[in-house]
């Protein structure tokens, strides 16, 4: 797919990784609404991009429809989706307090992986409704997962749960709308410089780090962008889970 005038959706785009995508897609000309619960940061990087900010929990279904509504209104329906909010509750199932509460997991999951799936669902209907493009393709989403949906470390439960069923999502998504003209592929970075990341206890920051394999490093924000721009114009790509680690080794699922 030619990114240029093509209308794209970037959930968690008031930051990180999203933020560093929404900024790619612009640059390749495509028109940026982002969806994120921070409305000053959102905005912030939406005046920056001439793009527009739809302010959303992305694992509300109302919520998520009324974001993708006004980005409809203001660009048009959809070609790209790609779905980055995320957020990351660490905690050991039993630790110095007893049993991990029910609650955090269970928001870990809602937001990561319900969330991916109720803008994926959205997405792809307004794609679905598109006019089919010159190559007969009609749309392309992206999720983010994580090398912890196969690595997942010591406090990392629900975290890992969470990225591990987007990766057991793509394939079936893929199966789904692909005679839709639908695209659905999934990067599973490794460790980001991100400012997630960086606000974790610095204990946490080094048990991750510790577990990288040497020479490695964290993996940039421009890496992940770049691969999700490869993926949006590669149309032989499709259903695809695309390990990202920070010696840039690249692999399908």
């Amino acid at each position: 797919m030619e990114i240029k005038g093509q209308a794209a959706i970037v959930t968690g785009g008031g930051s990180g990784m999203g933020a560093d995508v929404a900024r790619h897609l612009a640059r390749a000309g495509a028109k940026v609404t982002l969806v994120d619960v921070n409305r000053e940061a959102a905005e912030a990087v939406a005046k920056e991009i001439g793009g527009f900010a739809a302010i959303a929990d992305v694992s509300d279904a109302a919520a998520g429809e009324a974001a993708v509504k006004a980005a409809r209104q203001r660009h048009g329906p959809a070609r790209i989706l790609i779905n980055v909010a995320g957020i990351l509750i660490p905690g050991r199932i039993v630790g110095k307090d007893g049993p991990l509460a029910l609650e955090k997991f269970s928001k870990v999951i809602n937001i990561n992986l319900i969330g991916t799936f109720n803008m994926m669902r959205l997405a792809a209907a307004d794609m679905s409704a598109a006019e089919a493009l010159a190559d007969g393709e009609r749309g392309v989403i992206i999720s983010t997962s994580s090398v912890a949906a196969y690595e997942g470390q010591i406090g990392q439960a629900a975290y890992a749960a969470s990225k591990a069923g987007i990766v057991g999502l793509t394939l079936p998504a893929a199966r789904d709308l692909a005679g839709r003209g639908i695209r659905v592929n999934t990067i599973a970075p490794g460790l980001v410089a991100t400012p997630m990341m960086l606000t974790l206890p610095p204990e946490i920051q080094k048990s991750l780090t510790d577990t990288m394999p040497y020479p490695s490093r964290l993996v940039r924000a421009d890496e992940y962008s770049r691969l999700c721009l490869h993926i949006i114009e590669n149309v032989a790509i499709n259903g695809e889970v695309i390990r990202l680690d920070g010696a840039l080794r690249m692999a399908p699922r």
